[in-house]
């Protein structure tokens, strides 16, 4: 493969500048030939063991800070951050990535102990600090994660004494703001407490970190069981564990619960941590963890109740995953609202059914089981792509309010306060 590559370029030192230019070799006889010399690797220095480089046919390869990279030449053409490939001010790429040539190779690489220089068969030059390169590498990126957080269940969460914000706190400083995002950010809830038990006051206290995601449940809503929409929730009845809105085709980030009134019994709020469980099946039976982060599953949400009529379809798997480094980032579990199971072939439902009982089964361990009574004056910040939510059956009269909030805009929010996220 290395001989059909133009493996035959050849590193020859370059006497005005100290790096290595490269050209095709030739024969006596004029005759090229499809053999590659072997790589050599480049120190920064004859001593240093930090940094080294060699070149190969179709890409760099670069050890740095314990870390060994590949970069292919397209890449390395298409991400120059030079003035006039790269602007700064909005952080956005100039370059027209469809011009650079599929072929391309440096004519010229250097290393220094913090920086790698580029120079391309046109003149231009580009330069790439070392660091940057480590952290942006597809090798780097393996090694971290995108979203640090701590998984749980009832009895690390109560542990951890997570503390509610005060709702003045939250709205009126960023201290506040930040302890809360750093609480959701970590274990997928948070609590604000002193809320004024009006909906008007939930709205502002959503809109404090992101809009509103308006739906078809509208934009903030009322919930009481009336059954005044064509689902469960709005029935006393208990709700076993899931996540909303499994039906869209994105589901909503964010889900926003506060409590106006109860004059009952029951009723209290289920809440468990999908992630933790999801770790559970990923140690135990990793096979059934990538079967059940690769079958895609149709959900489905049919209404036809007063003016109400929808038919909503989303389409994905149960656990989503990012493929470079199989990080879980969203689990879509509604057993309510799963359609009918037409995406899958036979030879391979009953394993995806063997997979989602282990996943089950784990969801639903008691000690999995955080059980929250929610009171007027305390609201509940629910990240719906990782913790699912239930309740047990309720007497009386009880009246939720809430809202769903863009994802996007909750982690932009903690990212403007130096969150990762």
């Amino acid at each position: 493969m290395w001989c059909r590559r133009l493996a035959w370029l050849l590193k020859v030192p370059c006497r005005l500048t100290g790096s290595t230019r490269l050209r095709s070799p030739w024969l006596p006889h004029g005759r090229r030939t499809g053999l590659t010399p072997a790589a050599r690797w480049h120190h920064t220095a004859p001593e240093s063991l930090k940094c080294a480089w060699q070149l190969h046919g179709d890409h760099l390869e670069l050890r740095y800070a314990n870390t060994l990279m590949r970069f292919d030449f397209v890449w390395l053409r298409d991400h120059c951050r030079s003035a006039s490939c790269y602007n700064a001010k909005t952080n956005q790429r100039s370059l027209d990535t469809a011009s650079v040539d599929l072929g391309i190779r440096p004519k010229a690489v250097r290393v220094d102990e913090t920086t790698l220089f580029l120079t391309w068969p046109d003149g231009h030059v580009t330069r790439y600090g070392l660091e940057w390169l480590v952290k942006n590498s597809y090798e780097g990126q393996k090694q971290q994660v995108m979203h640090p957080r701590i998984l749980w269940n009832a009895e690390i969460y109560r542990q951890a004494q997570v503390p509610s914000v005060d709702c003045r706190s939250f709205l009126e400083t960023d201290e506040g703001l930040k302890e809360f995002l750093q609480n959701f950010l970590l274990y997928g809830i948070a609590f604000v407490e002193n809320v004024s038990p009006t909906k008007e006051d939930t709205e502002i206290l959503a809109e404090r970190i992101s809009l509103i995601r308006e739906t078809i449940y509208g934009r903030m809503w009322y919930f009481t069981s009336d059954f005044s929409r064509g689902d469960t929730a709005y029935t006393k009845l208990a709700l076993d564990r899931h996540t909303d809105t499994t039906y869209f085709q994105e589901p909503c980030g964010i889900q926003v619960f506060h409590c106006l009134k109860h004059e009952g019994t029951g009723g209290r709020t289920l809440l468990v941590d999908g992630f933790y469980a999801a770790e559970q099946v990923l140690r135990q039976a990793p096979d059934q963890f990538e079967l059940l982060s690769k079958v895609p599953l149709k959900h489905e949400y049919v209404e036809n109740v007063g003016d109400c009529h929808n038919h909503m379809i989303g389409v994905g798997p149960v656990l989503n995953v990012y493929p470079w480094n199989n990080e879980l980032y969203l689990i879509r579990y509604n057993n309510y609202d799963r359609a009918v199971i037409n995406t899958v072939p036979y030879d391979v439902v009953h394993r995806w059914y063997a997979a989602h009982r282990t996943l089950t089964t784990e969801l639903r361990r008691p000690e999995n089981e955080l059980w929250v009574k929610l009171k007027p004056g305390k609201a509940l910040f629910v990240d719906n792509w990782r913790v699912l939510h239930g309740r047990e059956a309720f007497t009386g009269y009880r009246q939720l309010c809430g809202c769903y909030l863009t994802r996007d805009d909750v982690l932009n929010t903690a990212r403007l306060l130096g969150l990762q996220a």
